[in-house]
């Protein structure tokens, strides 16, 4: 564990890294990025809560069990989308036109509006579950293996 400055600094920065992760996530049909790249963000806070106060007080509120059922939640929701469009193909944007999510943009440049992606944004939150439960059991994993402690009791 380190200093008392470290874990001020972590508790105080991880709202900020939450919320640029999933401005990331919701944005990644419009900006460059989408669930991965803000599941990886979001996954890097967890990295900064882990080095500044220990895997063994973080494995308390991270629980294995947990993690798995956010990784899993992600990925049926990835599957339901894509199956949902099926009355046409497979991963058919059924949303777009429709007032949730679907506006459709004019033609040539436009502002980027976050509601013109139809079920995309839907998608990159379900990959965005997939990958922050993914990297940080993986990085939890890691830390606790390094120190000789096991992920669940």
């Amino acid at each position: 564990m380190l200093s008392k400055i470290v874990r001020t600094i972590s508790n105080q920065l991880i709202l900020f890294v939450l919320i640029f992760g999933l401005y990331v996530i919701m944005h990644g049909h419009v900006t460059p990025g989408g669930g991965f790249q803000g599941g990886a963000i979001i996954a890097s806070g967890v990295v900064m809560l882990i080095v500044a106060f220990g895997s063994t007080e973080i494995k308390k509120s991270l629980r294995e069990s947990h993690l798995s059922i956010v990784e899993s939640s992600g990925a049926l929701i990835f599957i339901g989308l894509a199956f949902a469009g099926m009355g046409t193909i497979f991963f058919y944007n059924f949303m777009v036109g429709t007032p949730f999510f679907g506006g459709i943009p004019p033609a040539g440049p436009n502002p980027g509006d976050v509601w013109t992606g139809g079920v995309i944004p839907l998608m990159n939150f379900a990959v965005g579950l997939k990958v922050i439960a993914g990297l940080s059991a993986i990085v939890l994993a890691m830390a606790l293996f390094s120190s000789g402690e096991e992920m669940e009791e």
